[in-house]
């Protein structure tokens, strides 16, 4: 399920450079129309997959936590995951928190209330935020599976 999310979030970066480059085309003028939709559900997704990867770890981490209480296995394993979200949670944090900034900032330019190169120097941060929460994601994912196994293999013994 984890690497699913993760390929979600990918996903959901790739309609974020697609809201860029649509972005960088689109007038007021012109109707903001086509940014606003992919540029929403875009944003959507990527909060889904991020909020949802969080989940994950807090669910894989109960069930860790009840796996060494039940058999006794060193409590190394537990602190194995709270470490796991401690490496990822604030990126993943940030990387919501400045693409809703992002979202929210566009429609003050949409207003002419702030200007247009605010938006776009906050997309360039915010793709820049994204792309390395998505590379920490997928290593604590993968740091996540190999403690799993580890475990699940202790406790079918």
């Amino acid at each position: 399920m984890g690497r699913a999310l993760l390929v979600l979030g990918w996903i959901s970066t790739v309609g974020l450079v697609y809201t860029g480059v649509l972005g960088y085309k689109t007038t007021l003028e012109a109707g903001l129309g086509p940014h606003l939709l992919v540029g929403l559900l875009s944003s959507i997704l990527l909060l889904f997959s991020h909020c949802w990867i969080m989940f994950y770890l807090i669910g894989t981490g109960k069930a860790i936590k009840t796996a060494v209480a039940e058999h006794e296995l060193d409590q190394s394993y537990v602190e194995a995951t709270k470490d796991l979200k401690n490496r990822s949670y604030p990126a993943l944090m940030l990387a919501m928190a400045v693409v809703m900034l992002t979202f929210t900032i566009g429609g003050g330019v949409a207003t002419l209330v702030v200007p247009a190169w605010i938006h776009a120097a906050m997309f360039v941060a915010s793709m820049a935020i994204q792309v390395r929460a998505l590379l920490i994601e997928g290593a604590v994912l993968s740091d996540n599976e190999r403690l799993m196994d580890e475990v699940g293999g202790l406790t079918s013994e």
